[in-house]
């Protein structure tokens, strides 16, 4: 006689256990429902937990194809940068894809139930981009590069260089909405893109790993002194931004001869 699996969900659990299930697992479930003699009592929901979990899959590949997509723009302008001018504005580059846990924690602060519609429909940060620039106004040489080009569309665009949040934080964001095309459609999708300098990014990571991942008590103390920080870090970028003007300003201008000789000595350089 068959043995009875005893760990199917319940109708109540499939929303949860979408998306905690892996692959071995929807590979353990279809095994379980080959040994029921009867299985048309769990077929319905055992499906559904089967299409949630395939249709949230290939949500995540699409937003990875989409942040994929913005990253090589970025290495484009950065490797174009770096040929005409002979630097590059660009230190790093760093892609991230949202976690599902934290996906469901955001839908559910908004009051919204779980499901890929309302992912696509209310999630606008899922595939996100971090760009490292070494200057400020590299920031916006690269946002507006970025912004000009025809088949990128700007849905949403805060700066918080200009207009830094109240703790400090500075930051240019932009939501961006990239075709990506598959074998049978083309898609346009979110990637967020956050460009910053490097000192801006430092302060960005340690105020978040002071304030979530450790329980603050005496937070209002701390928050001043992270704001501080923050200004003093704003103060620094600005003032490396006006020296490297002046390095630049009173260096003599190369000849000719030497502008070309240093092009060819370039010629054999990757374009990373």
């Amino acid at each position: 006689m068959k043995k009875k699996p005893t760990n199917i969900p319940h109708e109540e659990q499939l929303e949860p256990l979408a998306f905690e299930l892996m692959d071995e697992q929807l590979s353990d479930l279809a095994n379980q429902l080959m040994l029921i003699d009867n299985a048309d009592i769990l077929y319905e929901q055992s499906k559904r937990i089967v299409g949630v979990v395939v249709d949230l899959k290939e949500q995540m590949m699409m937003y990875t194809c989409a942040m994929k997509q913005v990253r090589t723009k970025l290495q484009i302008l950065n490797a174009e940068y770096n040929v005409r001018h002979q630097r590059n504005p660009i230190t790093s580059i760093q892609t991230r894809l949202k976690r599902i846990a934290s996906i469901v924690d955001k839908l559910d602060r908004a009051g919204i139930p779980f499901s890929v519609e309302n992912i696509d429909q209310n999630i606008h940060d899922v595939a996100g981009v971090r760009v490292i620039c070494s200057y400020v106004d590299d920031i916006f040489t690269i946002a507006e590069a970025l912004k000009s080009q025809k088949d990128i569309d700007v849905l949403v665009e805060k700066d918080y260089i200009s207009n830094p949040k109240p703790n400090g934080y500075r930051s240019l964001h932009l939501i961006l909405s990239v075709p990506v095309y598959f074998t049978n459609q083309m898609r346009k999708m979110r990637v967020e893109v956050q460009i910053r300098t490097i000192a801006m990014d430092f302060w960005a990571t340690l105020d978040h790993q002071l304030k979530y991942r450790q329980k603050v008590t005496n937070g209002e103390a701390i928050a001043v002194q992270l704001k501080e920080c923050a200004d003093v870090i704003s103060n620094t970028d600005m003032r490396m931004l006006l020296i490297r003007n002046q390095i630049e300003e009173n260096t003599e201008a190369p000849t000719e001869m030497a502008m070309m000789i240093e092009k060819i000595r370039n010629l054999d350089k990757p374009f990373d």
